[in-house]
């Protein structure tokens, strides 16, 4: 954790390596982090971006002694999404889906790049989250006023559940959550095949079936899990193609912000996304990516996606473009720029 008072003391390997008058790529070869008596990364252990304190290192490649960091917790302390999780007793996952709170949104620090949230600020969400009392509830039904747990929150605490019990039952969340059946089920699919993906993304040999099983997760309850978890794979595939075909839009003027698709998987099982041309010299309202039938125009901005896996016919704004399932994004706007004439 940075601890409080000292993020402008924060350096990445980047900034050591500046430090040091070489370039990032020698530095992280050559590892003198790694020698004995170099400071410790202030970073959680498992983090993929190491930091570290700067007043610290100064004193290393001078060769005085490391003045140690404060021991004592600080509400000004600043905590990554492990250190988070952990002071709230839950997985990083589940830390994933709440720090889209908007108390914790406005929170937020970036620190060396990586997101940070003040520890004052993430304790004062755990005693103000909604719905808290329902994921501690045991014996059935929430004992708060009001019947349902707001939907907005059913994936977190869903997700606190599926981290203290990997074999709890769509059922089970029921009546704890006090939710919609359908409800419960679609969040216990959506949270497992996100978890089943990213087994299989630190485990490249397993298949989705045998991912499951080392999760814990039951056979009979993962049917559909497994099937999106697939999907879930194919979309993190493509999402690199889908931003780049992003970026050749704004060049060419068509969005006025580089935004990121919006991906969804209809039915779980196949991957469709959607790009808002916002530009009112656009030659379509939205643009659709199908993994089936490649591109697509659409008719309408607010709802580019449409229902069904029957896809829509050519005609009433909608047009499918040439050149395959994923055709280079300068196709792309070339075919745009052909049917919209």
């Amino acid at each position: 954790m940075i601890r409080a008072g000292r993020q402008h003391l924060v350096r990445t390997l980047a900034d050591l390596a500046a430090q040091q008058g070489v370039g990032t790529d020698r530095y992280t070869r050559l590892k003198p982090y790694e020698a004995a008596g170099f400071p410790a990364p202030v970073s959680s252990p498992e983090s993929r971006t190491r930091l570290y304190d700067g007043e610290q290192v100064d004193a290393y490649l001078l060769g005085k002694p490391v003045p140690p960091l404060p021991e004592t917790d600080d509400d000004g302390d600043l905590l990554d999404r492990r250190e988070c999780a952990a002071l709230l007793g839950i997985s990083p996952r589940s830390w994933d889906i709440y720090k889209n709170d908007p108390a914790l949104t406005e929170a937020r620090i970036k620190a060396g790049g990586v997101d940070h949230w003040p520890r004052h600020a993430v304790k004062t969400f755990q005693e103000n989250r909604p719905g808290r009392d329902a994921a501690a509830t045991r014996g059935g039904r929430p004992t708060r006023t009001g019947d349902q747990v707001p939907r907005d929150q059913v994936p977190a605490l869903t997700a606190e559940l599926l981290d203290a019990d990997p074999t709890i039952s769509a059922a089970t969340v029921t009546a704890r959550l006090g939710v919609h059946r359908d409800t419960a089920q679609q969040a216990l699919t959506r949270l497992r095949a996100d978890r089943i993906a990213d087994h299989i993304a630190a485990h490249p040999t397993l298949t989705p079936t045998e991912a499951a099983a080392q999760l814990g997760y039951p056979a009979g309850q993962v049917r559909r899990a497994t099937t999106r978890a697939e999907t879930v794979l194919r979309a993190r595939h493509i999402a690199p193609y889908l931003a780049d075909v992003a970026a050749a839009l704004h060049r060419a003027g068509w969005t006025t912000e580089q935004a990121a698709p919006d991906v969804q998987f209809p039915g779980d099982d196949r991957v469709v996304a959607a790009l808002v041309l916002d530009d009112d010299q656009a030659p379509a309202p939205a643009l659709v990516w199908d993994e089936r039938y490649g591109w697509r125009t659409a008719a309408s901005r607010r709802h580019p996606i449409t229902k069904g896996a029957v896809p829509p016919s050519e005609g009433g704004g909608v047009r499918y473009l040439t050149g395959g399932i994923t055709p280079p994004p300068g196709d792309v706007v070339a075919a745009l720029t052909t049917t919209g004439s």
